[in-house]
């Protein structure tokens, strides 16, 4: 059998749309002869993360494939996910599920909320629920050197800088500081091992959505693939509040990612024109995976009540990209990039 083509995955955050990410992963992971090797994640993307290695480590592929299931079925509150297939096939389509959610009494209740008042106030009202959905998940394997390496991102409150979560520093705790939304949830204090201080952090996705440079060690393959869930371009301009505020999350959370991928042009520019000897920086080879066209019919609202129909409805759509992904490019993979950063960047 050919050696496997090595990869390693750049998942972002975006909420309960972080259903479409559980798709393309279910996907590769059905896919022979592809090796993962690391994985970076931040807020939802950390959540996939952790579900998969520890999957990996209980199971092999297919034990990825249980645990990610698993894990969604506890954010959609649908353990068993034949329900939830069956009405999606018999729902409306996700424009009119978008609307409604946004309508909806829990996501103007909790929008008013947040925006009245702080987390600090209600105290255990307003208690993270990821906690529960974690709380059955083998943080044990997170340092387990059989399956991908596992990176998340939080942001430090205080300094405002990036702080990567990785071994043994993945608990539920850096979990739940990748995915903190300040408006909702209390900041999530873990103590540095390097300084013994505490150190606050909210969601990652304000400094790093998700880290990459931890996926440009010697030791990792070039071929990074980034699967993407905040569009990047939207072109009906937003006029409601919370089109508005929706659009500055988006704009906030892919900020880093761009700035990110701008820095892999520029290297790749140098290696290119000789500026730079080959091998003296590694030369990444960028795919992503998107669906910008379903994501553009979704809202804050969605991100943020997670429906089982819709999160049904994500897994199917990443399950396509990730197909099409492959029977477009997979022999791509191993000899060069699929995303031309030059024409994104100019």
């Amino acid at each position: 059998m050919a050696n496997p083509v090595r990869l390693t995955l750049a998942l972002q955050g975006g909420g309960a749309h972080g259903a479409f990410t559980w798709g393309v992963l279910d996907r590769l992971l059905q896919e022979d002869g592809i090796e993962i090797a690391a994985v970076s994640g931040t807020s939802a993307g950390a959540l996939n993360a952790v579900a998969l290695k520890a999957g990996m480590v209980a199971g092999g592929a297919e034990g990825a494939r249980a645990a990610l299931a698993h894990l969604w079925g506890r954010v959609g509150a649908v353990e068993d996910h034949w329900a939830s297939d069956w009405l999606a096939a018999l729902a409306p389509s996700v424009p009119m599920i978008a609307e409604a959610t946004q309508y909806s009494p829990a996501w103007l209740g909790l929008d008013a909320l947040s925006r009245m008042s702080s987390p600090y106030v209600f105290g255990e009202m307003m208690k993270n629920p990821l906690a529960r959905i974690l709380s059955d998940l083998d943080f044990d394997a997170m340092d387990h050197a059989s399956a991908p390496a596992v990176f998340l991102g939080a942001t430090n409150v205080r300094s405002g800088k990036s702080r990567v979560f990785s071994g043994d520093e993945i608990t539920m705790q850096a979990v739940m500081a990748s995915a903190c939304l300040p408006t909702l949830f209390r900041a999530v204090e873990i103590e540095d091992p390097a300084t013994g201080e505490v150190e606050a952090y909210w969601d990652g996705g304000y400094t790093g959505n998700p880290p990459l440079h931890p996926l440009y060690a010697p030791d990792l393959p070039d071929d990074l693939v980034v699967v993407q869930i905040n569009p990047i371009r939207r072109d009906e301009l937003p006029r409601d509040s919370q089109q508005i505020a929706n659009r500055i999350n988006e704009i906030s959370f892919n900020s880093a990612l761009l700035r990110d991928l701008r820095a892999i042009a520029f290297v790749q520019r140098l290696i290119e024109s000789g500026a730079v000897a080959r091998g003296a920086m590694k030369h990444v080879r960028v795919h992503v995976i998107a669906n910008d066209v379903l994501m553009n019919e979704l809202n804050v609202a969605t991100k943020t009540i997670p429906n089982p129909v819709l999160l049904a409805r994500l897994k199917a759509a990443g399950e396509e990209a990730a197909g099409g992904f492959l029977a477009a490019h997979r022999g791509d993979l191993g000899h060069r990039g699929t995303c031309d950063l030059r024409a994104m960047f100019g």
